[in-house]
């Protein structure tokens, strides 16, 4: 119960700072974790909609649900079902942790989501582990082939973000880029980031 009243906390928050983020015309996409056991409660889809239907200034599509891949694979159909009854309202969902469960690579085929985040455990030693790179480089090409977009997890350096531009990575969260921040610093902080040189011409 606790974490359900928590992930509907979550879930709340998070639009009404889309709310007012949407205000100061900033259109960005929040992701936030939900509980398996939350997200498998019979009443998930119905106080998801309720929430979306209390801000109808936010477009859905802007509110993106993380799951772990552990989770999806256990529940494979009913996490599919219940993901394709989000993305009915609009949601779009994010394979978190993606890397670490028990025979990943065969499920890319099969869930329904819009992104791949790679597991920063294959992110932090990519540059002297030649098997990390290589899992780095198979999640990327078979998620491209099934359509899906990847983020890195956990980039830290200048050259962590050449080396997954280089790979065909083009999306990454890490201290690399920032540090996390209080909700009212984001817009400050955006105004002032560039990204670095190498970056825009990893060659």
């Amino acid at each position: 119960i606790v974490m359900i009243d928590i992930g509907n906390w979550v879930i709340k928050q998070a639009l009404i700072q889309l709310e007012q983020w949407i205000t100061e015309g900033k259109h960005w996409v929040v992701s936030i974790n939900i509980d398996a056991h939350h997200f498998t409660q019979i009443n998930f889809i119905n106080d998801l909609k309720q929430a979306l239907d209390k801000h109808p200034t936010v477009p859905a599509e802007l509110l993106e649900i993380e799951i772990l891949e552990t989770v999806a694979i256990n529940n494979l159909a009913q996490i599919t079902k219940l993901i394709h009854q989000c993305q009915a309202l609009g949601v779009n969902f994010a394979l978190d942790d993606f890397g670490t469960g028990y025979s990943s690579l065969s499920y890319l085929k099969s869930l329904p989501v819009e992104w791949i985040k790679i597991d920063q455990s294959f992110v932090r030693d990519m540059l002297e582990d030649e098997q990390d790179l290589a899992v780095i480089n198979a999640i990327i090409t078979l998620s491209k082939t099934f359509k899906h977009n990847t983020i890195a997890e956990g980039v830290e350096t200048i050259e962590q973000g050449v080396a997954l531009l280089e790979l065909g990575c083009e999306n990454a969260q890490g201290y690399g880029i920032a540090k996390p921040m209080p909700a009212e610093n984001i817009i400050a902080w955006e105004n002032k980031y560039q990204s670095h040189r190498s970056w825009f011409d990893p060659s």
